[in-house]
């Protein structure tokens, strides 16, 4: 047998793995990324056609692919997830939370149920999933978990107060639980600036576009494959000694790249 080779650690071959969102975007992006490096995937989203689609692309690839279709603001769900990826895949070695966002808006526009709803679906289900998955990946000798964040985590401005305080509270979560966790399962995370996604693309034009692109030090937005790559990383045995970090892919932003021109009080 040859001898594994730095390029060989990238590789995830026979490994199972969750991707939350996963039916378009930064989600769809990571699991196929994760399939095209030798893993199986269970992916999940409420919309189950665009999951068809990304379960094909997954089987093109030579890879076993689940959809489950779900709300997964109904926690219950996550426990469906782990289960699938153990009948019908085996067993369970990466943890992708990627399900989660909150429309921006100006504070007194921003009510406590938005902030608690805001945590529920990007702190919680991420907490909730991570819980039922851990004894889980105990089984197979550990594994990784990797958590969707955003640079609004630990940068500020005007309308993010949701939204950036729930992403806050699970860049600090993933801290915690690496601390938790060590020295079997690895958890970290990832925090993106301004990616091209449909997201994204419901408050862009031309003019913000250019904006955002002349605030960002790389001169251009983020792609889904640049955010997938990390994942790559932070999944596979190339980052084996790296846990509770969080790793900014965000084209070098120090300050917020997208003004909302929210006015003064």
């Amino acid at each position: 047998m040859a001898p594994m080779t730095l390029l060989d650690r990238f590789r995830v071959d026979g490994k199972v793995a969750i991707v939350t969102g996963a039916s378009r975007g930064i989600g769809a992006a990571s699991a196929l990324a994760l399939a095209e490096c030798g893993a199986d995937v269970v992916i999940s989203a409420r919309n189950k056609d665009t999951l068809a689609d990304v379960t094909e692309r997954i089987e093109a690839l030579g890879r076993r692919a689940v959809a489950v279709p779900a709300d997964l603001s109904d926690l219950s769900g996550m426990a469906t997830l782990v289960e699938a990826a153990v009948s019908e895949l085996g067993g369970l070695d990466i943890v992708v939370n990627n399900v989660g966002g909150s429309m921006p808006q100006p504070f007194l526009d921003t009510s406590t149920k938005t902030m608690v709803d805001a945590f529920h679906f990007n702190v919680s289900t991420a907490y909730e999933l991570t819980r039922q998955a851990v004894p889980k990946l105990l089984e197979r000798g550990g594994g990784s978990v990797v958590n969707i964040t955003s640079v609004m985590g630990h940068l500020s401005d005007r309308g993010f107060a949701a939204y950036g305080t729930a992403k806050g509270a699970m860049t600090h979560m993933t801290h915690l639980l690496a601390a938790d966790l060590a020295p079997r399962i690895r958890v970290n995370a990832i925090a993106p600036g301004s990616i091209e996604t449909e997201a994204l693309g419901m408050v862009l034009n031309d003019e913000l576009e250019a904006l955002m692109v002349g605030a960002t030090p790389m001169r251009r937005l983020g792609t889904v494959e640049d955010i997938a790559l990390g994942v790559l990383y932070l999944a596979s045995d190339a980052s084996s000694y790296v846990t509770g970090k969080v790793l900014a892919i965000d084209g070098g932003l120090t300050f917020p790249n997208l003004s909302l021109g929210i006015a003064d009080l």
